[in-house]
């Protein structure tokens, strides 16, 4: 393993996790109608957790990596990813309840900034002002991507439509930027732990590191988002356990998105990452369009230039 290998390979593991991302979404979409969207969300982890598990097995039995040594700073940057993107979860569906999708959705995706400044403060990992350049760009895209048909202005009046006046605004933005925030703490958790167990295992390989947070992580979330599924809604793992066709393709798909994200953390900081992730919005937007057969407004056509600029920004600092 070199140094201009790793400084790569963070690249095609990015892309391919934001693919298999792309694919765990549509398997989820179906699942949230019919399980509701914790019960959706925790067969991420659950049906995740034995692919999670059979890769961790395979490096150990192959020789490709040994088991590492944990201590308890990984252990704590790793609960605090794993219980921060379940409350990102929670705190996205709150802001969906104030009855405006968009905004929710385009107050959530502050969170590559967000993972910029948690970075900076937790990891003191500064980005340069290329990379800074690049995450604006492709935040502004994303944004732009998420408008409603009458673009800023139906915007404004969807954050002055939202219940309770004033009061239901302020709701919706904390919520937004809340569940922006739990999404960036998370990819600083993970990418803490990297960092705490190549510090307690000098040498450690990137996909070792990689394989065992995501068998922790998702173990602690199953055992978490579990319990308390299980203690609020006693007949849901019997609903889980009904749909496990589509379970096991949600849980799997997620499973490979995961091991290459946290792989990747282990070789590049969390705000590259997480801003050559939005592919995936490009992803999911093209695959939209191309099944629609819809024309791109002026503002969309902005939005998806400066989506890709930003990817083409953070890719060109190696």
């Amino acid at each position: 393993m070199t140094l201009s290998w790793i400084a790569w390979a963070w690249i095609p593991l990015t892309l391919w996790a934001a693919l298999a991302q792309t694919a765990r979404n549509a398997a989820q979409r179906s699942l949230t109608a019919e399980l509701g969207t914790l019960a959706a969300t925790l067969v991420r982890f659950l049906y995740g957790l034995p692919l999670a598990t059979a890769w961790v097995a395979g490096l150990t039995w192959s020789g490709a990596g040994s088991v590492p040594q944990f201590n308890g700073m990984y252990a704590a940057w790793l609960a605090m990813g794993a219980l921060t993107q379940v409350g990102a979860t929670a705190f996205l569906l709150l802001a969906m309840k104030e009855r405006n999708f968009v905004l929710a959705v385009a107050y959530s995706k502050t969170e590559v900034l967000q993972v910029a400044l948690f970075s900076a403060v937790l990891l003191h990992e500064l980005p340069g002002t290329l990379a800074l350049g690049a995450m604006g760009a492709a935040t502004v895209g994303v944004v732009l991507l998420s408008l409603p048909p009458g673009g800023w202005r139906a915007l404004g009046a969807g954050l002055a439509a939202a219940p309770g006046g004033g009061r239901g605004s302020s709701r919706l933005v904390v919520f937004g930027l809340a569940s922006g925030a739990c999404f960036a703490l998370a990819s600083v958790g993970f990418r803490g732990a990297s960092l705490a167990l190549a510090d307690a295992n000098a040498g450690v390989a990137p996909w070792v590191a990689g394989a065992w947070g995501v068998f922790w992580a998702q173990l602690l979330q199953s055992v978490v988002l579990g319990g308390w599924l299980l203690a609020r809604q006693p007949g849901v793992a019997s609903s889980i356990a009904r749909a496990w066709r589509m379970s096991v393709v949600a849980g799997s798909m997620g499973a490979v998105a995961s091991i290459a994200w946290f792989t990747a953390y282990a070789m590049r900081p969390a705000a590259d990452v997480r801003t050559l992730g939005l592919v995936e919005v490009l992803f999911s937007y093209l695959v939209s369009r191309r099944v629609f057969r819809e024309r791109l407004t002026r503002t969309e056509g902005v939005g998806l230039a400066l989506v890709v600029a930003g990817l083409v920004g953070i890719c060109a600092q190696w």
